[in-house]
């Protein structure tokens, strides 16, 4: 067994595992659908979401290739591999895109490594790191990556993990700070809204027997990641409906994307 493969923890239902199972993927564990099929049970539409996530990257690593120019790619929180991956996307417009994954799970690493291959005008780095390591991220991405030039962070789904809202914020201003003018924030956060209650029970069940835990945060805290940065159209909204050509209905999971 390899240090990897030491690390993959099949007793517990993880989040990355029951997103794949969502959005029909087969990297997954009993433990992992039973978890989601209870959650569906709670929130029917909670499906939608991982997948309205996904349709989201699509689009907006889509506008800044062709739009803003964006060749470099930080993707940090990747999950594992599906259908459409940043690079992928990235790559149809600009072959010679480079693109960093980082995460910290060691079942997405594995894949990774098998998996996401790509132009070979490009270039592709896997970095095996948590958010919470800004300096470790920016300081191994700098190999792939010219910070001084534009690059687009992407933040999908992944600050939902860090509890204390200011270190979340400061996680992300810093990151921001070490990128070059022109650089791009692309992010994506779970939602509480009154006028969707069923989210809480199903985050909260969640918690209780899922890892790692989430933190579900309002629209107006999700738009204050954006603070000092200049909003793309339409601004701060349901992914499902971020410049989408027919939006459906929202879903609680929110997006936006920023320049510097």
């Amino acid at each position: 067994m390899t240090d990897i493969e030491s690390r993959i923890d099949t007793t517990r239902p993880h989040t990355a595992r029951i997103w794949n199972y969502w959005t029909g993927g087969k990297d997954n564990y009993p433990v992992d659908r039973a978890a989601g099929d209870e959650i569906r049970a709670l929130h029917p539409g909670i499906g939608d979401y991982a997948k309205a996530d996904r349709l989201f990257l699509g689009r907006a690593v889509r506008h800044l290739a062709e739009q803003e120019g964006i060749t470099q790619f930080l993707d940090i929180g990747t999950g594992l591999p599906s259908a459409d991956n940043t690079h992928e996307v990235a790559q149809r417009v600009a072959p010679d895109a480079r693109v960093v994954y980082v995460d910290n799970d060691p079942l997405v690493l594995a894949h990774a490594q098998a998996l996401l291959v790509g132009m070979p005008e490009g270039h592709i780095d896997y970095l095996d790191a948590d958010l919470r390591d800004v300096d470790g991220i920016l300081a191994a991405a700098a190999k792939t990556l010219d910070l001084s030039q534009p690059v687009a962070l992407m933040l999908l789904g992944v600050v939902i993990f860090i509890e204390d809202d200011e270190q979340s914020y400061a996680i992300v201003r810093r990151l921001m700070d070490a990128l070059a003018p022109g650089s791009h924030l692309v992010l994506s956060h779970t939602v509480t809204h009154p006028d969707m209650p069923d989210v809480d029970e199903a985050v909260a069940f969640w918690n209780e027997h899922g890892t790692p835990k989430l933190t579900q945060r309002t629209p107006d805290a999700v738009a204050r990641y954006f603070d000092g940065l200049e909003l793309l159209e339409p601004g701060v909204v349901s992914c499902s409906a971020w410049r989408a050509r027919t939006p459906t209905q929202d879903v609680a999971m929110y997006a936006g994307v920023g320049r510097k």
